[in-house]
C-alpha cells in the first residue's frame, strides 16, 4: 500500500465536486447545393437557433456514508455527492458492491481511532467491486476486473478512487460479500499468527472474541497447521458455531473467569495469545503465557462502552495499560508484540505477500469468510449497533444496492415500534416510581398512626389530671 498521503489525496479527489463537460452535438454535414450564396444566407439567418439548442449539463452523482462528527450511530449519514472523481497516475476507479464493517470503524465514530481523518470523512477500510476506469501507468488492472480493496478510509460509498496497488483480484467463485469480508480480518489474523507468532504444530492459541471477524479468521488459519489447540472466548450462545468452526475449547467470558478455565485445561498456559481487549486483560494474557510464549496485542476494545465515547471506560483502560521492563521479558522468556494494520499502509509488498497466501488458502477450501448479516447503506446505524453490542457471528457487511421501497416503508414502522417500546418502558418506569411513592406514603401513614395514638393517650392523661383537680 502507498504512504499516508495517497489515501488522503484519494479522499480529496473523491469528495471534490466537479462538473462534467457538456457532450458535443454531432456536426451536421453541410447540404450540397448549386447556390452557395443562398446557403450562406440561410445559415446567417439562423445562428441563434443553434445556440439555444446547447445540451443540458449532465452531473455524475453517487451515494456515500459520511461521518459528520464524533458520537452515536446517527453521526454516520448517507449523502449524495456530485462530480465524477478524477484519476491520478497509478489509480483506479472502483464501482463498489459491498463494504466490510470493522471494529476500528466503531472506534473511529467515537473519535478513538487515530488513523481516521477528522470529520466530515467517509469511513471504510475494505470493499469489493468492479474496476470502472484506470489511470495512467496502471498495467495490471483493466476495466471490468472484480477486485477487493484495502485502504485506510474512504470506501463506504458507491464509487471509490484508490491506488491500483491497494486492489486484489477476486478469485473465481468468491462473492462480493465474501471479498469485502476478507482483507482486514484475514491479513490481521495471518500476520499475527505466522509473522509474529511463528505458529507451529502442537501449539496452543487463545483467541478472544472468537465469534468476530478476526476471531473466525484466526481459528480457520490455526486449523491449517497440524494439531493446534484453539481456546476461544465468546458468549455461550455462540459456542456451538465456533466449535464447528474449529475452536477446541470455547469459554464463556461472561459467566466464567477465562484465566481459570485455561489453567484447568492447560496448566502451563498458552503458546500464543491474540489480545484485542487491552487494559487489565493484557496483564492477564501476559501471565497466561508459557515460557517462549508470545502475546500479540492488536486493539483496545475495552475502551468501547456505549454509543458515545465513555470517558470512564477510556480512563480505566489507560490506567490499566500494560507496561513491562525488558529484564522481566528476559527472565520470563516471553515476547510481547503490537500489531496495527492501519500503520502498514505503506508496506505494499508485505501486505501483498500475506494476501496472496490467504487467497491460495481460499482456493484450496481451507479458509472462507463467514458472513453474519448484510445491510443497506441506509441501515448503517443498525449494522454498527449489531456489531458493537457483540450480537454478530462473523462479518457484518454493507451493500451499496439501494434499499427496496418496501423495506424503506418498513423502516419507519420499525422506528415507531422502537419509540413505542421506549414509551412503554417509560410508562413502566413512571408506574414503578408512582407505586414507590404510594408505598412511601403508606409507610409514612403507618409511622404517623402510632404518633396519633400517642397524642390521644397524652390528651386522655391531660383530661384525667384536670378532672382530678
Amino acid at each position: 500500500m502507498s504512504g499516508e498521503d495517497a489515501p488522503a489525496q484519494q479522499q480529496n479527489a473523491v469528495d471534490q465536486k466537479q462538473e462534467t463537460k457538456p457532450a458535443e452535438e454531432p456536426k451536421a454535414e453541410p447540404a450540397k447545393t448549386d447556390s452557395p450564396p443562398a446557403a450562406a444566407a440561410e445559415a446567417a439567418a439562423t445562428p441563434a437557433a443553434t445556440t439555444e439548442k446547447a445540451p443540458e449539463e449532465e452531473t455524475f452523482t453517487y451515494r456515500a456514508l459520511v461521518l459528520t462528527g464524533h458520537g452515536g450511530y446517527d453521526k454516520v449519514k448517507l449523502q449524495v455527492k456530485k462530480g465524477k472523481p478524477t484519476l491520478k497516475a497509478g489509480e483506479v476507479l472502483v464501482r463498489v458492491k459491498a463494504c466490510g464493517l470493522n471494529f476500528a470503524d466503531l472506534m473511529a465514530r467515537q473519535g478513538l481511532y487515530d488513523r481516521m481523518p477528522s470529520p466530515p470523512v467517509t469511513p471504510g477500510m475494505e470493499c469489493s467491486g468492479l474496476v470502472e476506469a484506470v489511470g495512467e501507468e496502471v498495467t495490471d488492472r483493466k476495466v471490468g476486473d472484480k477486485v477487493m480493496v484495502l485502504n485506510r478510509f474512504g470506501l463506504w460509498q458507491e464509487v471509490a478512487v484508490v491506488p491500483a496497488s491497494h486492489t486484489f483480484l477476486i478469485p473465481e467463485g468468491m462473492s462480493f460479500e465474501e471479498a469485502a469480508a476478507l482483507p482486514v480480518n484475514y491479513i490481521t489474523a495471518y500476520m499475527m499468527l505466522f509473522d509474529f507468532g511463528n505458529l507451529r504444530p502442537n501449539q496452543s492459541v487463545l483467541v478472544h472474541a472468537a465469534a468476530g471477524g478476526v476471531g473466525i479468521a484466526a481459528t480457520q488459519l490455526c486449523k491449517t497447521v497440524k494439531d493446534v489447540t484453539v481456546f476461544g472466548t465468546a458468549s455461550a450462545s455462540k459456542h456451538e458455531t465456533i466449535s464447528q468452526g474449529g475452536v477446541t475449547h470455547p469459554i464463556d467470558y461472561r459467566t466464567k473467569d477465562y484465566v481459570e478455565e485455561v489453567r484447568k485445561i492447560s496448566p502451563k498456559g498458552m503458546d500464543i495469545i491474540l489480545d484485542p481487549l487491552g487494559g487489565s486483560d493484557t496483564h492477564k494474557a501476559y501471565n497466561l503465557l508459557k515460557p517462549m510464549g508470545k502475546l500479540i496485542t492488536y486493539g483496545a476494545a475495552n475502551m468501547l462502552a456505549g454509543q458515545k465515547k465513555n470517558l470512564l471506560a477510556v480512563a480505566k483502560n489507560w490506567y490499566h495499560q500494560f507496561s513491562i521492563h525488558t529484564l522481566s521479558l528476559i527472565q520470563g522468556n516471553k515476547s510481547v508484540c503490537g500489531f496495527h494494520l492501519g500503520y502498514l499502509d505503506g508496506e505494499t509488498e508485505l501486505i501483498s505477500q500475506a494476501m496472496n497466501i490467504i487467497l491460495d488458502l481460499y482456493k484450496e477450501g481451507k479458509v472462507k469468510p463467514r458472513i453474519d448479516s448484510t445491510w443497506h447503506l441506509e441501515q448503517v446505524g443498525d449494522a454498527m449497533r449489531k456489531m458493537q453490542e457483540r450480537n454478530n457471528i462473523g462479518k457484518v457487511i454493507l451493500t451499496t444496492e439501494p434499499m427496496p421501497e418496501e423495506e424503506k416503508k418498513e423502516e419507519p414502522k420499525k422506528e415507531d415500534k422502537k419509540e413505542d417500546k421506549k414509551k412503554d418502558d417509560k410508562k413502566k418506569d413512571d408506574k414503578k416510581k408512582d407505586d414507590g411513592k404510594k408505598e412511601e406514603k403508606k409507610d409514612d401513614k403507618k409511622k404517623e398512626e402510632p404518633k396519633k395514638e400517642e397524642k390521644k393517650e397524652e390528651e386522655k392523661k391531660e383530661e384525667a389530671k384536670k378532672e382530678e383537680k
